[in-house]
């Protein structure tokens, strides 16, 4: 248990805040992209510390929810599916101000399908590790001013906009969602020789 709770904190300590305050602009391109099923998982999730409890349910259907909410925008002509796993997550509890400003977190692990070839677009599932937004409400922490189900719901379209940003990169990197897409093996290039 004492690892599980120093690797989600070292894995907040390496991620990024996402802004996830997009939905009403229009949807970044993504080629032929139109997403099919939204499979999302908690088997073997990891309660940070000193994190509020969520049961399981509730946990996969606000991730659920909020990537549909983001993805059901696209509509290309070929179906891709989701996988996700939730690893691990925390939703701040109040603290102490200044000395213990509560952060809320989340840890997913994602794998894209391609409905017509049936076939995993990343062989390894692709981590994605999510801080809460830094808001004029945030800056001690969520904890302190927004309940659970806020919390929750922040961080599960925080998720959705992480995926989304995966995605763009994918496309732009191997061609996801177009005639030419290569499959990501999870494996760095070796460098050519002269």
């Amino acid at each position: 248990m004492f690892r599980k709770a120093v690797w989600m904190l070292g894995a907040v300590a390496l991620s990024a805040c996402v802004n996830s305050s997009d939905l009403n602009d229009p949807a970044v391109l993504l080629g032929d992209f139109s997403l099919g099923h939204n499979v999302v998982v908690a088997p073997k999730v990891a309660k940070g510390p000193a994190s509020r409890e969520v049961p399981v349910d509730e946990l996969t259907a606000s991730i659920q929810s909020a990537i549909a909410e983001r993805f059901d925008r696209y509509d290309g002509p070929k179906d891709y599916h989701f996988g996700l796993s939730v690893e691990a997550y925390v939703l701040a509890q109040p603290g102490i101000p200044v000395l213990l400003s509560p952060k809320s977190a989340m840890i997913v692990q994602l794998t894209v399908w391609d409905d017509a070839k049936g076939a995993k677009l990343n062989t390894e599932p692709e981590q994605i590790t999510v801080l809460e937004e830094l808001s004029g409400q945030n800056v001690f922490g969520s904890g302190l001013l927004k309940s659970g189900d806020q919390q929750l719901e922040e961080m599960s379209r925080s998720v959705a906009k992480a995926i989304e940003n995966y995605l763009v990169a994918q496309n732009a990197e191997y061609g996801w969602f177009t005639e030419n897409a290569v499959v990501d093996t999870g494996e760095e290039e070796e460098p050519a020789e002269r």
